[in-house]
């Protein structure tokens, strides 16, 4: 353990010092709420209107934009939660091209704990990005339209706090295969292009073919948007039960921003989802351990 907890020091303290590095992570979320809120909330918000009044029902504009604005935070906190980790992942591949990898591994400490220092420090990092991501998400919704619980906040936390070790570990196997900073820039920018699209952020899977439905709801990434949506508007929601809108209606709107998710016709339950979600993180760490040992067991031949 004290292996363990030096290497992490030493991996958070390099990467807290590089401040390029630092404040891109940082950034990238605020600035992403900015976009959202600029160009998203708009076209969100038409979507709902329209959606009301085919049903033939009217909002307050506060719950309106509770519901919008729970639908854009959880967008923004699914993908930053995996994007980040990949930008703070990338001290692992900058080891390799400085040379500091290799004095790394002749050193005695095992393959093992020295990839589980570069996962919980690059966890470590990514949590202080997601966990300020959130903080000022929750005030934006505060601004726009409150209807969280304090299980709701919670909730909400929980779900950034496991995405994010699902997108550092993600990152983690990944990233051990690439050795150049190159090669690290293009899949960091493949990740942020794509990524929100097949986990339901950028749009929802409902809104694709069941054919691709289908396929998408076997990722992992596809079930924490669908928890992050439940506990940022599931209040809003309920506030909507309140003032009298059809269970029905409710539901159909629900079904349609990934709030309810199917797999093959068959509602997945919450507990479903966390189970999913954990059990995908739990893999990713365990085949990212085992990837590092069998590497350490080649390079000691």
């Amino acid at each position: 353990m004290t292996g363990l907890g030096a290497l992490i020091r030493r991996d958070m303290k390099l990467y807290f010092k590089d401040k390029g590095m630092f404040f891109s992570s940082l950034i990238t979320p605020i600035l992403l709420l900015v976009l959202y809120t600029t160009f998203l909330k708009k076209v969100f918000d038409d979507s709902f209107r329209s959606a009301l009044e085919a049903a033939g029902a009217t909002v307050a504009d506060s719950v309106l934009n509770g519901v919008v604005g729970g639908q854009l935070i959880s967008s923004l906190l699914a993908v930053s939660c995996v994007t980040v980790a990949f930008c703070s992942n990338l001290l692992m591949i900058k080891d390799k091209t400085s040379g500091a990898r290799h004095d790394l591994t002749i050193s005695p400490v095992r393959s093992s704990t020295m990839a589980m220092g570069y996962y919980l420090a690059s966890l470590l990092s990514t949590l202080i990005i997601t966990f300020t991501a959130a903080a000022v998400c929750l005030g934006y919704l505060a601004c726009v339209g409150w209807y969280l619980t304090a299980g709701d906040v919670l909730g909400l936390l929980l779900d950034v706090f496991l995405l994010t070790m699902f997108g550092t570990a993600l990152s983690s196997c990944i990233n051990f295969w690439l050795t150049t900073d190159g090669q690290a820039s293009a899949v960091g920018t493949i990740v942020s292009a794509g990524y929100g699209f097949i986990c339901g952020a950028y749009m929802p899977i409902s809104n694709f073919g069941t054919g691709l439905q289908r396929v998408l709801s076997f990722l992992p990434g596809t079930y924490g948007t669908s928890l992050l949506r439940n506990h940022a508007m599931g209040g809003a929601f309920a506030e909507m039960e309140k003032l009298g809108f059809p269970g029905e209606v409710v539901k159909a709107i629900r079904d349609s921003v990934d709030c309810n998710l199917y797999f093959f016709d068959h509602q997945v339950s919450g507990t479903q989802m966390y189970l999913i979600l954990v059990g995908s993180i739990l893999l990713l760490v365990g085949l990212y351990v085992v990837i590092n040992r069998i590497a350490g067991r080649r390079g000691a031949r």
